[in-house]
């Protein structure tokens, strides 16, 4: 036979690994009855929990019955560290299994109650101690499954050894009695309802010596032995496992359970358990406590007798196994819901802390389950389809839920109902048992005291409760009840009639008080009279509350406060004590307002000058009070600090300064260092060469300059009025760069914001209408007034356009001026008939040709009345824009690094007037003549001869002139100079779009192939003939200028 050790390793190894790997509750709830079955002491049978230190660290009962009821405390504490391994050893755990919080009611009132709970949780692997909780290591990131599984087997194990203990069911409670000696001292209110207590007379076992149980006898762990059946007195009825009310009629081996009649039948109607073999079990006479039906219960405090289907009684709703009724010499105790609250769904009593049933964990105020019958009857056949009721625990389950919500285990398959139903035991059989009880147990006096305690404390609490609602402060309520002692007076009706007569006593005898004669004044006199103390009400209300309603020790308290707040008075400069003491008086013994109330009269020049209409009289900086003057510096100029004020104060007294107090204070403001705040004090303006301090310079955003604000203001008046919108850039470096359209939004947007408290009102709007126009230059539809020079938008699809500034007409296409016979003809018809028809227009002859063809700008398109020859970088006087008047190009270096061409008219195109105006006229001439275009060579009747009269613009003096040519004319040429007759003829060849490629020689087309980048090598055995060929073939593929004027 193997060792009870043996046996005991055999089952711990089955049950750890039902726990560790799925298995059914079942197996797992059988092997732990078979480990706790197993007599051993805890001290053998628990290896990793400290069984023995658990049951006697959490049990201090004097008593049987307050044993039991800390280890109830304790097997439910248990019960939840059981769900907490449970939940590690799943497969599917949680989503916060890693820590355990402290602020959870449940954990805090079951787990971290009792002693060694947070020890358990440790070993399941909640190491990590946090401020609000326990957790896993972080390098951990699955649990021990082995090690946990068991720690909760032994957790498990405990706790049913616990629960039969307490039901008086454990085959060897001597090992408890052992560590817990209360648990065979019986009280003094008889036996517990709960379970069948037997005296230590009555034991048997106890008798026995330690050779009766040898190892060398061991037993079945799944059936009763004979050993463990004959320690068990014959002529004590044992009651049913599972409902603990019923004696039992039959032992099922297999399962290890002792069922009565009815649980027997529920619990083995299961499919799984329907094969077991049960032991019929006889019981020579049945229990006083317990009805002979085994169809109704009766409740012990109200007598009633109810349906084994019924959880709470019909009457009173107490649980089947509530306690009996109170006696009649005690005193009705407070309602249940003010210490403790019955949980609706289990019927277990809570403390009234806790939020959640120790039990099955469901909230306090959830609703009570409905109550359906065990058997399905024809008129609830509806209501059984959707609920049913655990056959284990009896809790209502609504479907299609197959598992009790409560116990956890499955629904069992219904069984045949008897073939006959057993009648309720009648009402008047069992009233007589609750009603007189035979002896009437004496009350505990602790209980009573403490007791006697709670009620007072609760009514305290409603009258406290009642007062706030009133305006009245607990204190005041408490101290009212021990000074009345008439419980029919409320409180606070006390507090309004009686209490100004107290407090006004109280008043009287401060004020008639001497002092004592070892007391010592603040004069430092000993034993003297101390002159009569007027207090206020709220003094002595609130030395009263201090003293409890004693009136001699509250007018004590009372002076005794008054002298430190007249001392503390004193310390901060008010030595009067008469006044002192009235300004307490006035502000009710509080200090901040007596001290408000005595410098109020200090402050009242202070006020005066505040709300006078009198301007501030200005700061003297030589005034021999220096705190004085700084005082001032600080009330006005808001400086961050008392040094700052004495730094602005110390520089404007030197005797070589010539700063203001302004100046001076907003340099102080920036930093504290002297030679910085110098520095900043004498800017010198680099443009008059002044010195000025910080404040009267203006820099521009685009640089680091400065100047002063005169000659800030004058640079740009003399730019607006003067100089184009490009030229308003800083006056000391030119910066920025304008002509980047990147920036230019960006710096005139600041720039405008700098202008318009600088500039005078009409340059100010000057400078907005440059501006203006200058952002509408780049709008297709603007059109420049060729009269006035007035730009605007024209949206109309006309040619006849009428300036808004001048209202003079001009043509929208060829800007000249408008003449009713332009109404109806192009603008090269209206020329043409001008040339022919107008006088004037012939006597200018080419002339008024060239003038009418002069410079456009290619940018703003606006038109100038110029000649092209002469210099060809043009610049244009609105926009400022850089071109080559002769095609219209852009001037620029171009910026390839590899190129060899260089020079500003490098890339414009080959028939730019800067390559051709060096041909002699009869080349010209021969290449218009090749095209078949027509030219003059004679001079216009009625035109000018021997001086060309071409405008032209002339570098005579600071600013550029506009001026006849004033060359003289050549025969052959129109009356023109030969430079403006090359332009003339240049004009024609640009507009009849003529490639002067076909007179090049081979070495002007050598030079124009290399400058547009064309391959020049000369082939094997090419001739020249052919070479210039193919070279003016190549030429073909360049194109002429995109910009250059051609005729539509």
């Amino acid at each position: 036979m193997a060792s009870l050790s043996d046996q005991l390793e055999e089952v711990r190894v089955n049950a750890e690994g039902s726990l560790s790997s799925p298995g059914s509750a079942q197996e797992i709830r059988a092997g732990v009855a078979a480990m706790a079955n197993i007599p051993l002491p805890p001290c053998s049978k628990y290896r990793y929990i400290a069984a023995e230190s658990m049951l006697t660290e959490n049990n201090s009962g004097n008593n049987r019955n307050e044993s039991l009821a800390l280890l109830q405390k304790l097997s439910t504490a248990l019960n939840i560290l059981e769900k907490y391994g449970s939940n590690l050893t799943n497969p599917n755990r949680p989503k916060y299994w890693r820590t355990v919080k402290y602020n959870n009611p449940v954990f805090r009132t079951t787990v971290d109650s009792i002693q060694g709970g947070r020890a358990v949780l440790n070993l399941y692997g909640y190491t990590n101690q946090q401020h609000d909780g326990l957790s896993f290591p972080d390098d951990v990131v699955q649990p021990d499954v082995e090690k946990v599984a068991s720690v909760t087997l032994e957790i498990m194990c405990l706790r049913m050894e616990l629960d039969m203990l307490i039901k008086g069911t454990h085959s060897h409670p001597e090992f408890f009695e052992r560590l817990i000696p209360s648990l065979t001292v019986q009280d003094d209110e008889g036996i517990s309802t709960d379970a069948v207590v037997i005296s230590p007379t009555d034991r048997p076992w106890e008798k026995q010596t330690p050779s009766s149980v040898s190892p060398s006898q061991p037993t079945s762990l799944f059936s009763p032995t004979p050993a463990l059946s004959s320690l068990v007195p014959s002529t004590q009825t044992e009651n049913c496992t599972i409902c603990g009310m019923f004696p039992v009629s039959a032992h099922c081996p297999t399962c290890t359970q002792r069922l009565c009649t009815e649980c027997d039948r529920l619990y083995h109607s299961h499919s799984g358990r329907s094969t077991h073999i049960r032991v019929p079990v006889t019981s020579s006479k049945a229990t006083k406590r317990h009805s002979s039906s085994l169809s109704t219960w009766q409740c012990k405090y109200c007598t009633t007798v109810n349906t084994l289907q019924l959880v709470l009684c019909e009457t009173c709703d107490r649980p089947r196994l509530s306690s009996s009724a109170p006696s009649l010499q005690e005193e009705p105790s407070q309602p249940s819901t003010i210490s403790e609250w019955q949980c609706k769904s289990c019927t277990m009593v809570n403390a009234g802390s806790s939020i959640l049933c120790e039990v099955c964990d469901r909230p306090r105020l959830a609703t009570r389950p409905p109550v359906a019958p065990s058997r399905p009857t024809t008129s609830a056949t509806g209501l059984m389809d959707s609920q049913w009721i655990c056959q284990f625990c009896t809790y209502v389950n609504h479907a299609p839920s197959t598992l009790c919500e409560m116990c956890c285990l499955s629904k069992s398959e219904p069984a045949q109902p008897p073939s006959k139903s057993l009648q309720p035991l009648p009402v008047k059989d069992v009233t007589p048992l609750s009603v007189t009880p035979k002896v009437m147990p004496t009350e505990d006096p602790d209980l009573k005291r403490q007791r006697l305690m709670k009620e007072e404390g609760l009514k305290l609490i409603q009258l406290i409760r009642e007062g706030e609602k009133k305006g009245v402060s607990p204190e005041e309520v408490y101290t009212s009840m021990n000074v009345s002692g008439n419980s029919n007076v409320m409180p606070y009706d006390w507090l309004k009639a009686e209490l100004p007569h107290v407090l006004d006593e109280i008043c009287v005898m401060a004020a008639s008080c001497q002092q004592e004669p070892n007391a010592q004044t603040n004069d430092g006199q000993d034993g003297e009279k101390s002159n009569a103390v007027p207090l206020s009400r709220a003094e002595a209300k609130r030395a009263w509350l201090a003293a409890g309603g004693d009136n001699e020790k509250a007018v004590r308290q009372a002076l005794r406060d008054r002298r430190v707040k007249v001392k503390e008075l004193g310390s901060l400069g008010f030595n009067d004590v008469t006044r002192c003491e009235e300004a307490l008086r006035q502000s009710g013994g509080d200090v901040r307002g007596a001290l408000v109330l005595l410098q109020r009269p200090l402050l009242e020049p202070f006020h005066q000058r505040m709300w006078s209409d009198e301007p501030e009289p200005p700061i003297d900086i030589n005034h021999p009070d220096k705190q004085h003057v700084c005082r001032r510096l600080l009330a006005v100029f808001e400086l961050p600090s008392w040094g700052r004020c004495e730094l602005v104060l110390s520089l404007l007294r030197d005797p070589t300064a010539t700063y203001t107090l302004e100046d001076v204070v907003q340099a102080v403001r920036e930093s504290p260092d002297r030679d910085f705040i110098r520095r900043v004090l004498n800017k010198e303006c680099p443009i008059c060469l002044s010195v000025f301090p910080h404040s009267k310079m203006q820099s521009l955003t685009s640089c680091q300059c400065s100047v002063c604000c005169g000659c800030f203001k004058q640079h740009f008046t003399i730019a607006v009025r003067d100089k184009h919108i490009r030229d308003m850039v800083c006056p000391v470096c030119t910066e920025p760069d304008i002509n980047d359209p990147e920036h230019l939004n960006s710096y005139f947007s600041t720039l405008d914001i700098q202008l318009r408290d600088c500039l005078e009102p009409d340059v100010y709007d000057l400078f907005h209408k440059k501006l203006t126009e200058q952002a509408l230059i780049k709008d297709p539809k603007f059109l420049w007034c060729s009269h006035c020079s007035y730009g605007f938008i024209y949206d109309g699809d006309q040619l006849k356009v009428t300036c808004m500034q001048c209202r003079k007409s001009f043509c929208a296409q060829c800007k000249k001026p408008w003449e009713t016979q332009h109404v109806g003809l192009s603008c090269e018809q209206f020329q043409l008939w001008k040339r022919e028809n107008d006088p004037e227009y012939q006597r200018q002859g080419l002339a008024g040709y060239l003038r009418d063809n002069g410079i456009t700008c290619p940018n703003c398109r606006f038109q100038y009345a110029l000649a092209r020859g002469g210099c060809m970088h043009f610049s244009c006087s609105q926009c400022r824009y850089q071109f080559c008047s002769g095609c219209n190009n852009p001037f620029h270096t171009c910026a390839v690094n590899q190129c060899t061409v260089t020079g500003l008219h490098a890339h414009h195109p080959r028939d730019c007037l800067f390559y051709l105006r060096d041909w002699e006229p009869a080349r010209l001439q021969a290449l218009l003549q090749k095209k078949a275009v027509i030219y003059n060579t004679e001079t216009a009747t009625g035109a000018q001869t021997g001086v060309c009269g071409v405008i032209e613009q002339k570098d005579e003096g600071p600013r550029p002139t506009d001026s006849p040519c004033g060359a003289q004319t050549q025969p052959g040429q129109a009356g023109l100079c030969e430079k403006h007759y090359r332009e003339y003829l240049v004009s024609l060849i640009n507009g009849h779009s003529i490639d002067p490629a076909l007179l090049y020689t081979l070495d002007e087309l050598i030079v124009a192939c290399r400058r547009y980048h064309v391959d020049v090598t000369l082939g094997e055995g090419e001739d020249e003939r052919a070479y210039i060929a193919r070279l003016k073939k190549l030429m073909d593929d360049v194109p002429l200028g995109d910009k250059v004027l051609r005729k539509k």
